[in-house]
């Protein structure tokens, strides 16, 4: 098993040193869903809902996620993001609306969590616009789907 590096030597929590990494060109991709009704999948689709844009708005949201990564989880660094973008498909065979976020950097460390930052906060702005139609959604299948670049290499979900 890895060693898990965000411990010290003692396994005090500590924030990963990455000075001496090169800076690289880093991708990832996240998915994830939220499952509702046909109906209420009709009122995104169709730009029924009482607050607008569902897509739009969560999609905004999805890469103002991105950027605040390192604000919201405790050991993840600040970095230059480069690209956000954010697909959300409604998908009548789910029923729902299917999320993808790639996120893309140059820097020492990685953007898993800036994908799945992006995808978890579109996917809970969907919620948010849409719950006056449906409280009973859900929200998962939230993953890391692709990951490219340091001295990891390349990861992709099921290879």
């Amino acid at each position: 098993m890895a060693r898990l590096t965000h411990f010290d030597a003692e396994g005090r929590v500590h924030m990963v040193d990455v000075s001496e990494k090169p800076s690289t060109a880093r991708l990832a991709v996240a998915e994830g869903w939220v499952k509702m009704a046909p109906e209420t999948l009709d009122l995104a689709r169709e730009g029924r809902a009482e607050k607008g844009d569902v897509l739009g708005v969560a999609r905004l949201a999805g890469i103002m996620g991105a950027k605040q990564t390192s604000v919201l989880i405790p050991l993840c660094h600040p970095l230059p993001v480069t690209k956000v973008a954010l697909e959300l498909a409604p998908d009548p065979a789910l029923p729902g609306i299917h999320i993808t976020a790639t996120v893309k950097t140059t820097g020492q460390t990685g953007v898993e969590m800036e994908a799945l930052t992006a995808v978890s906060t579109a996917a809970l702005t969907v919620y948010d616009m849409l719950k006056a139609a449906e409280k009973g959604m859900e929200i998962g299948g939230i993953r890391l789907t692709l990951k490219e670049g340091g001295k990891s290499g390349r990861y992709e979900a099921g290879q």
